[in-house]
């Protein structure tokens, strides 16, 4: 099982996989998001407000999920770290 955790420009980012599904999660002095996609690695990108959370978009593109992402954060998508496990996310 993959688990790696990066933090920059106070957002801490974690990648992990479930038996379902890649997660990625981001979080910012409390406020989350979250941009999940199937085990595979071939379905849309879902972003939610928390890794459990009810879906509110999905995206073909990693970027177009992140820019979702730094917007629930508040922040630029430029801001947003990501673990290199997850740099391959989307389709």
């Amino acid at each position: 099982m993959t688990d790696s955790e990066v933090t920059a420009n106070d957002i801490t980012a974690r990648y992990y996989e479930t038996g379902t599904e890649r997660v990625l999660t981001f979080d910012k002095g409390g406020t989350t998001a979250a941009v999940a996609q199937n085990r595979e690695g071939y379905a849309m990108l879902k972003v939610r407000p928390t890794a459990d959370g009810d879906e509110l978009e999905r995206y073909y593109g990693f970027d177009m999920a992140l820019d979702h992402a730094a917007e629930l954060l508040g922040v630029s998508p430029h801001d947003l770290p990501v673990p290199e496990d997850a740099e391959d996310m989307g389709m």
